[in-house]
């Protein structure tokens, strides 16, 4: 997964029922827009994030 700062994260929930997360990417620290990313969920907590299987990536428009 590469991303850009300004693209948005979804994450699916993993159980049935479970609601998505969503977030920006605020940081991208890995080397060629590789993980880990700096999101800032709609919540608006932050975490450095390793996305997993259930993540997915929108691209902004740039």
């Amino acid at each position: 997964m590469q991303a850009t700062v300004g693209d948005r994260l979804v994450i699916h929930g993993k159980q049935v029922g479970s609601a998505e997360r969503h977030g920006e990417v605020l940081e991208v620290r890995g080397a060629d827009g590789g993980p880990p990313y700096l999101v800032r969920f709609d919540d608006g907590h932050e975490a450095l994030l390793y996305p997993g299987s259930d993540c997915e990536l929108e691209h902004a428009a740039h």
